[in-house]
């Protein structure tokens, strides 16, 4: 267990540097972003207390926007996200397996469940940021276009990350 904790703090460490100093300066089309330091927070095992679970994402979110100058913003989506993480995974996966203690990857649960549970996820986070962002339902359109948009780079990212990270199933 300690391993793997600090494997993930290894990993966010280096997701949270690659948005910081790549992706947030890449803006596909206007409109689509791509967010890669929420793979951790995805990712962290289902059976990793609470507390911890919203202490990461909310130092990951909050680091994001000292460097970012978007003050809260991803903190408090991160956080949010943090909250849906169990309710969305627990959505796809049978009832048996809910007591298994399951690392959330392409190798533990396959192409298709994961790849579910991982674009909900995403896509929430980019509605979240996006909504926060405009704090204005006047824009809903660009709203719209901007979170779908940067969840699907996002999305096919995250799943290219996965993929070359290697997790043998327990």
């Amino acid at each position: 267990m300690a391993k793997s904790i600090m494997q993930n703090m290894v990993i966010l460490l280096c997701l949270v540097l690659v948005q910081v100093l790549i992706c947030n300066h890449i803006m596909l089309f206007n409109v689509a972003m791509v967010f890669v330091f929420i793979y951790v927070i995805i990712n962290l095992p289902m059976d990793l207390n609470t507390g911890w679970l919203l202490t990461w994402a909310f130092i990951a979110g909050l680091i994001v926007d000292i460097f970012s100058d978007t003050p809260g913003v991803n903190s408090l989506a991160c956080t949010l996200l943090a909250i849906v993480k169990r309710p969305a995974f627990y959505a796809y996966i049978p009832k048996d397996d809910r007591t298994k203690n399951i690392e959330p990857s392409l190798a533990s649960l396959g192409f298709s469940v994961y790849s579910k549970y991982l674009l909900t996820m995403v896509a929430a986070y980019c509605v979240m940021v996006f909504t926060i962002e405009y704090f204005n339902f006047a824009d809903i359109k660009e709203i719209v276009i901007m979170s779908a948009s940067s969840a699907i780079l996002s999305f096919l990212i995250l799943l290219g990350i996965d993929s070359l990270i290697v997790n043998k199933p327990k």
